[in-house]
């Protein structure tokens, strides 16, 4: 199978010797080359991983493309595809789950559509907390 990346274009690229620690938000298509430490989110966009990109984060995105290493658990809303040289140790979720010969995976796969995080309500309780408080 021809290795194929079905994105028309990359709207950001964080390159080789780039760091991140915290939190990523992007939309449309980001392309990580470099190390990132915390987490990753889009709701709808696409996250490529390219082949020397190291990443020590739990993701939430639309689509991913991983080449690169991934400690963390990935969820997507539409599509995961895993390519050599990847290593991924941690969890996957998708509807639609790729992964391609030569890749290390260690973790469990789900083919569902990942929830979406659930929505902070506060208490009754808490409300009135707050108004002794403040």
């Amino acid at each position: 199978m021809k290795k194929k990346e079905s994105v028309d274009h990359i709207s950001t690229l964080l390159g080789l010797g780039t760091t991140i620690d915290g939190t990523l938000a992007f939309k449309d298509t980001i392309r990580l080359d470099g190390a990132v430490n915390g987490k990753i989110f889009s709701e709808k966009g696409t996250l490529i991983v390219g082949e020397r990109a190291v990443l020590e984060a739990q993701i939430s995105v639309g689509t991913a493309i991983v080449k690169g290493t991934v400690n963390g658990h990935i969820q997507a809303a539409d599509r995961i595809e895993i390519y050599p040289p990847a290593k991924i140790s941690g969890d996957i979720q998708a509807p639609i789950v790729s992964i391609e010969t030569g890749v290390f995976f260690n973790g469990n796969c789900s083919m569902s559509k990942p929830e979406p995080p659930p929505v902070e309500k506060k208490t009754m309780d808490q409300k009135a907390d707050e108004k002794k408080s403040g």
